[in-house]
């Protein structure tokens, strides 16, 4: 078993925003590296070489899109930060107000569009997919922005708000519909003087497998819970095989996702960056471009003169 297998599976048990690097250590590995290159040129030429792309993205790579992120100063919904109502606890003491929020969410996604980022992402993968080259997409986002942008080979390893569970026989499915019950038309408003619905448990959404009519949650890793298994083997594979990495509008303190990238540049997989700013990780990194996501990601996937296209 690989090392980047090893500390994944005894990571996979812990909150998907449980776990943050270790500031002290980070510092002194920091120290120890040199400073990455922001030289575009360098990159491409890199780049033109790349067989199987890994792109990482968190909440940054959807920031130009206007996704609110419920973190840091101001991040509430109501009285409440996301960290409140993203916990099997939470849902189960109160399903209708976890059931509103993510109904603002769901409701806020469906008029968000992707930015020039997540197309550019999506582009490239299907230009290399012609040359015989692979992209994958390994994101910490939930808002569907990739797919939207017609990503295809995409590992969505906190679930996605479009998706619901069972909590009775465990089925999983997409779920597009606005409202997602009729009970949560018009709720789910943020505003903190805003009273709670307190919807009937009846009344939230049901399943619709055969004979079960269990009550739905969306189908997200909330704080507290294990990453799917199989996707996290799946990131696994892509990660090992991988001869390019980027890490796209994400902080880097997020464990398990935030250890990605350092063990692949570990065994000396060139690590590009794209960030609005510096982060724990980016002196592990060979390359580090700040700035919007939106504007600096789609020079650097661009076609390369390189390229043969067909």
């Amino acid at each position: 078993m690989c090392l980047f297998q090893f500390t994944a599976r005894r990571l996979v048990s812990q909150a998907h925003c449980g776990l943050k690097a270790s500031s002290a250590k980070g510092q002194k590995f920091a120290l120890e590296m040199a400073r990455p290159s922001s030289n575009m040129a360098d990159f491409r030429e890199v780049f033109a070489k790349a067989k199987h792309i890994a792109i990482i993205t968190g909440a940054g790579v959807s920031a130009e899109s206007g996704v609110p992120t419920f973190r840091g100063a101001g991040g509430f919904w109501r009285k409440w930060q996301a960290q409140e109502l993203a916990t099997p606890g939470a849902f189960a003491r109160n399903p209708s107000r976890v059931w509103e929020f993510y109904h603002y969410r769901r409701e806020v996604m469906l008029s968000k569009h992707p930015n020039a980022a997540h197309i550019a992402i999506a582009e490239c993968e299907k230009r290399l997919s012609k040359q015989g080259r692979s992209v994958v997409v390994i994101t910490q986002n939930i808002d569907e922005l990739h797919r939207k942008a017609g990503t295809k080979h995409l590992l969505e390893i906190h679930g996605s708000l479009f998706k619901t569970r069972c909590t009775s026989c465990g089925n999983v499915a997409a779920n597009y519909k606005s409202p997602i019950c009729p009970a949560l038309a018009g709720k789910g408003a943020p505003d903190p003087e805003t009273a709670d619905a307190a919807i009937p448990v009846e009344d939230l959404p049901q399943c619709e497998e055969d004979g079960c009519n269990g009550l739905l949650r969306p189908h997200v890793v909330w704080f507290g819970e294990a990453l799917d298994p199989d996707v996290l083997t799946a990131v696994e594979k892509e990660l090992d095989i991988c001869d390019l990495c980027l890490v796209v509008g994400t902080s880097s303190v997020v464990y398990p996702a935030a250890m990605f990238a350092p063990q692949v540049s570990a065994r000396g997989v060139p690590v590009a960056e794209f960030n609005m700013e510096a982060t724990p990780a980016t002196n592990r990194f060979r390359f580090h471009f700040p700035g919007p996501c939106g504007t600096t990601l789609p020079p650097a996937l661009a076609r390369h003169e390189t390229e043969i296209i067909s």
